[in-house]
């Protein structure tokens, strides 16, 4: 499974328990009544909307299979195990497809088990996933300039009712979403990436799920500690800002903000061109990642774009005057968008000549 897919899949594990703070059912009951009926009730705005999969960030435990896929066949496919234990999630990936791989997540970090080489990766979430983290307080309002929200009736999934609602993007930028919302938790069972002519291009979805786990949550715990016998390998980045590395923007994608930066690898990169620039932008929903290196001509010899599903690549030498750099953007965005992040870049006069 490419990094990509491993990414969708952490996305939806980690949003899937997106939706409940209540406690999730035990099996799937049909919900008492309320006062009001849906067809009744007033539709929920975009902010109603995202507010509501804020809240749910959480659901005791459940387990289940689950499927990335785009109209050109499966990307990947997992099983998940999810539980809480107090205040802490933590959850267990394992790979279906592709190599053999494991990922434990214990709040932001994460270690990806590779029995094929026998090491241990670890990591720390560097940005929240769609529906969870992304959003900070009040953003809700913001996000609503440039989504719509249109509910789509009801459907089933995994043998579980869900309210349907898509998400259209109300420009070029960003791509829109079509979200299966299970009826009593608000958990995501099942998303879409749409187009702007409502074309699918991946779509992420639980093909089982049950509101428990086998593994409880002091289990999982015990196997992502279990590392005695393995070479861990730390991925080491450190917090930086943009200008104090020398970027800039010259003018704004509409909608993206800059959320976090980071330095990978420094001088001890094992490509020997020094360190990494991440700069990542969200719209609060959507996430763009710009990823700046010092040009190699040994090793970027090829530039362009490259799609799997939703998600582009674009990969180029910058020009001049910062034409001692390498861009690799990448994003669930159209290729327009990761076209705008390059054109407005800027070193900045200072470190141009770097």
């Amino acid at each position: 499974m490419t990094r990509n897919a491993c990414a969708a899949l952490l996305c939806l594990a980690a949003f899937s328990p997106a939706l409940a703070q209540t406690r999730a059912p035990a099996a799937a009951q049909p919900a008492a009544s309320p006062a009001v009926s849906e067809s009744e009730a007033p539709p929920r705005t975009v902010a109603q909307w995202l507010a509501r999969l804020q809240r749910a960030s959480r659901v005791p435990a459940y387990s289940g299979t689950f499927v990335v896929s785009a109209p050109e066949g499966v990307l990947s496919s997992a099983r998940i195990w999810h539980a809480c234990q107090g205040a802490q999630e933590i959850e267990r990936v394992e790979n279906l497809s592709g190599p053999p791989r494991a990922t434990y997540r214990r709040d932001d970090d994460i270690l990806i088990f590779q029995p094929g080489q026998r090491t241990i990766r670890a990591e720390r979430r560097e940005s929240g996933s769609l529906f969870k983290g992304q959003l900070r307080p009040g953003e809700e309002a913001e996000v609503a300039r440039y989504y719509d929200a249109r509910p789509e009736g009801q459907g089933r999934v995994a043998g579980f009712d869900a309210d349907i609602v898509r998400l259209a993007a109300q420009d070029g930028w960003r791509y829109g979403y079509r979200i299966w919302s299970e009826r009593r938790t608000g958990l995501v069972i099942k998303m879409q990436t749409l187009d702007a002519a409502g074309r699918v291009l991946e779509q992420s979805a639980f093909s089982e799920l049950q509101f428990s786990s086998p593994l409880e949550a002091d289990k999982l715990a015990q196997m992502m500690d279990d590392t005695q016998g393995w070479h861990i390998e730390e991925a080491g980045h450190a917090p930086t800002r943009a200008d104090s590395e020398g970027w800039t923007l010259a003018s704004p994608v509409p909608g993206f903000r800059p959320r976090q930066c980071y330095q990978h690898g420094g001088a001890s990169n094992a490509s020997g061109a020094g360190g990494v620039v991440q700069w990542i932008f969200s719209d609060g929903l959507a996430t763009v990642s710009l990823f700046l290196e010092p040009y190699d001509a040994r090793r970027h010899t090829r530039g362009g774009l490259l799609a799997m599903g939703a998600t582009h690549s674009l990969m180029l030498r910058l020009p001049a005057p910062a034409s001692g750099w390498w861009l690799t953007a990448v994003g669930e965005v159209p290729p327009q968008t990761l076209q705008a992040f390059a054109q407005a870049l800027r070193r900045m006069d200072a470190k141009a000549g770097e």
